[in-house]
């Protein structure tokens, strides 16, 4: 039976962020159902005052609200299909990670089973949950989002996207897109460093520095990006080939292995293939668009 008390939540699936949003409800005063294929990942939770339920099934029926936090989406089916009878009438808020393409199959899946469905893209790590300077990007139904909101915000800031379920996903996934490439670009700048006998310690400021300029390059770009403006009248493509050229020997020289620096110099060079040398380097939005 769903739990009278409306300060009141399911948590399935308990790996370090899931017991984080646990943890964090219970801080907040919420009655907490939760589930996880392991039982005793839930131990400390129920010692703090959570319920642990024995099924899917029984999870399910505690809560109209149902937080998702497992691996990605075929997780979710995994756990949830066995148990969809169960589903009608409960609010999925999947902060699985997977693609935009599959959040919309799972709403419309968890619509065929009369359930509700909103996509979560976390924007945080595990220490993160509960401080509302943290962020999760959320999609779907706008009403359905509206009636959670508080309950949402409990775990972070709320970052409506609208009713297209799979734009949270999209958001997500393109954040993780600048930030594995920053952070490799980091390394691959550190085993530089490494070979050349300056410590990560040494080229940290240096490296913070550069990482705190990026800001500003953004703001300056995207407006010209948005009004389609390539103008090399800042920076041009052939320039960026030369420099990215010289990132490469750099490495090579250093005993570090090139495979980053030559896919970046790779698609500087295709810029440079379809004439492109003269335009500022945001013109690759071409090469990229054309695969």
């Amino acid at each position: 039976m769903v739990s009278a008390n409306k300060a009141a939540v399911t948590v399935i699936g308990l790996g370090p962020m899931g017991q984080a949003m646990a943890g964090a409800y219970l801080d907040a005063g919420y009655e907490v159902t939760v589930w996880n294929r392991t039982a005793a990942r839930a131990a400390a939770l129920v010692a703090r005052g959570a319920h642990r339920a024995e099924t899917v099934e029984e999870a399910l029926a505690a809560n109209e609200l149902v937080i998702l936090s497992l691996t990605d989406y075929d997780a979710v089916y995994a756990i949830l299909e066995p148990a969809a009878g169960a589903l009608r009438g409960r609010v999925l808020v999947n902060l699985s990670s997977d693609t935009p393409e599959r959040a919309r199959e799972a709403a419309a899946w968890a619509a065929g089973h009369g359930a509700e469905h909103l996509t979560g893209g976390v924007q945080t790590p595990p220490s993160g949950i509960g401080s509302p300077e943290s962020s999760t990007f959320y999609s779907g139904p706008k009403e359905v989002f509206e009636a959670h909101e508080a309950a949402l915000k409990v775990l972070t800031g709320a970052d409506y996207r609208g009713t297209d379920p799979g734009l949270a996903a999209l958001y997500y996934q393109i954040q993780m897109d600048m930030f594995w490439t920053a952070m490799l670009s980091y390394l691959h700048a550190t085993a530089v460093t490494a070979a050349n006998g300056i410590t990560a310690q040494e080229f940290l400021p240096y490296a913070q520095s550069t990482m705190a300029s990026l800001p500003n390059f953004l703001a300056f770009y995207a407006p010209r990006i948005d009004a389609g403006n390539h103008e090399g009248d800042v920076d041009k493509l052939a320039m960026g080939v030369a420099s990215v050229d010289h990132v490469l020997h750099t490495a090579e020289g250093s005993g570090v292995g090139t495979t980053l620096p030559a896919a970046v110099l790779e698609v500087f060079r295709r810029g440079m293939e379809r004439g492109y040398g003269g335009d500022s380097f945001t013109r690759l939005l071409d090469v990229f668009r054309e695969g």
